[in-house]
């Protein structure tokens, strides 16, 4: 599922347009952006949690020439942990069949 049909999918269930489905979608998605960008974390109870992760600086290796070592710089990441109903409800027979062939 890309935007599209995100933006889609919740025209047709909330019984909106899709123009103001996106407005919505954006809405969401700039607040998340936002509250992350603040250092803050956002927890949607029974969906999950976006928090940050500090990643510090070390050595790697550079895959065109595995002998040199290339210095990677130290940043921040978003991550999510999903919640409990999330967990549940992709931890079905059917999807782990699915997805161990």
């Amino acid at each position: 599922m890309n935007k599209g049909d995100l933006v889609n999918a919740i025209a047709e269930n909330a019984g909106l347009s899709k123009a103001d489905a996106a407005n919505a979608l954006n809405a969401t998605l700039d607040a998340v952006t936002n509250t992350l960008s603040s250092g803050e974390k956002v927890t949607l109870v029974g969906f999950g949690t976006f928090s940050l992760s500090y990643r510090a600086a070390r050595t790697g290796r550079n895959p065109r020439q595995p002998d040199q070592a290339i210095q990677i710089p130290a940043k921040v990441v978003a991550k999510f942990k999903p919640g409990k109903e999330l967990g549940d409800a992709v931890n079905t027979d059917d999807l782990k069949t699915k997805m161990a062939s």
